[in-house]
């Protein structure tokens, strides 16, 4: 194991294993070292668990305007590995109509044109008969984007490990960083496992970045929250199948958002945001009961069918800049350390980021438009910024 490294990605979730991909890619990037605090695969961050949404539906032209390149990201390592880590099932947005949630379906809907994305609108009728498996409380407004679907993000986090590890990137799991120094135009990176110098950071570690950020003198509010996701086994797998369900988001006051039946024989939701903030000292993997009854809920008074016993629960935590959005730059003072924050949405984008980073930390820019995500924003500097955590947007799935 050599000591010296052109570039060091520190964690190897969804996102630093992307970065790790394409900088194994990119000219002059062969001399690459990931290192891990955990072992490869492990269920403690946030890049575990059979599927995360992916869509092209958003709040704002700041992500439908990636979203393509972000499918393109996927579909190029699909290519290389032969697996099929994208499942197109469509996706669905809707909102009682006249609530809040409405508006944030209207705000899909503009981002969407703006940029040329094909949809369909549907009103509570063309809902009902095309997925009668739905129970609404009323009248609805809807969008379809038939692009939406499953991104299988374990599958995806191994395949983009596998690729640069085949092109001689060096791996180390387990190996926690313990501090970071900046020497002269390098920084020396210290780990139970020896001192490793390069010219360029690349900064992965999700709900462990605050951790990291006071050695290299920046202070970025990061807030966690730890979210809980719950699968019911339905005893009507076939009209949940992936061919006859999509995957959904209910706007409202609430956020909710699900799957069809995939890695388990049962559904999958969740609510967005429901607002258990912690450290990474008191968060808990042990699901929340109270949180299970919640989600049954929803699924008996709108999806009957779907009810079953719960077959597992699982937490997560997101890493939530104060506007929510994500941070994919260099960090300030730091040209030769890029590092992204996923906001508790960034699964789906993590090809693209990981691309990304591998832009800044190679080339000094990106052709992507990240503007909306520098590290030197408002509300990353501005101590007055109010935290607007929960969006009616569902973002974060």
């Amino acid at each position: 194991m050599r000591e010296r490294y052109s570039h060091i990605v520190i964690g190897a979730g969804a996102l630093g294993s992307a970065a790790a991909y394409w900088l194994s890619e990119k000219a002059g990037s062969s001399s690459v070292l990931v290192l891990e605090r955990f072992r490869t695969g492990h269920t403690f961050g946030a890049s575990e668990d059979h599927s995360r949404i992916i869509r092209h539906t958003y709040h704002s032209t700041d992500y439908t305007r990636l979203a393509p390149a972000a499918y393109a990201a996927w579909e190029h390592v699909e290519a290389e590995t032969g697996l099929r880590l994208v499942h197109r099932t469509g996706g669905l947005d809707m909102a009682v109509a006249g609530s809040p949630g409405a508006a944030a379906v209207a705000a899909a809907r503009d981002a969407l044109r703006a940029v040329g994305t094909p949809f369909e609108d549907l009103d509570t009728d063309a809902l009902r008969a095309r997925w009668p498996q739905w129970r609404f409380p009323g009248e609805m407004v809807g969008i379809h984007q038939p692009d939406g679907g499953i991104l299988d993000i374990r599958h995806a986090t191994a395949a983009h490990l596998a690729l640069a590890r085949a092109r001689g990137i060096d791996v180390l799991d387990e190996t926690p960083v313990h501090r970071i120094d900046g020497v002269g135009e390098a920084y020396v990176v210290h780990t139970p496992r020896g001192t490793f110098t390069a010219d360029h950071l690349v900064l992965c570690a999700g709900s462990w970045t605050g951790q990291l950020l006071p050695d290299l003198g920046v202070d970025l509010p990061i807030t966690l929250s730890q979210e809980q996701v719950g699968y019911f086994a339905t005893p009507n797998l076939r009209e949940f199948a992936m061919d006859r369900f999509p995957v959904w988001i209910w706007h409202g006051e609430d956020d909710w958002y699900g799957f069809p039946v995939y890695g388990e024989p049962a559904i999958k939701l969740a609510r967005d945001m429901a607002g258990r903030f912690v450290t990474q000292e008191t968060r808990s993997f042990e699901p929340d009961p109270a949180e299970t009854e919640v989600l049954r809920g929803f699924v008996a008074e709108h999806l009957p069918a779907g009810l079953g016993p719960e077959r597992l629960s699982k937490t997560c935590v997101y890493d939530m800049p104060p506007d929510r959005e994500f941070i994919a730059d260099t960090l300030p003072g730091h040209p030769r350390v890029a590092m992204c924050v996923g906001a508790g949405h960034g699964g789906k984008f993590a090809g693209l980021l990981g691309q990304i980073l591998a832009d800044l930390v190679t080339e000094g820019a990106t052709p992507h438009p990240i503007e909306a995500f520098r590290s030197d924003r408002r509300a990353l500097t501005d101590p007055d910024f109010v935290p607007t955590f929960h969006h009616e947007s569902a973002r974060a799935v």
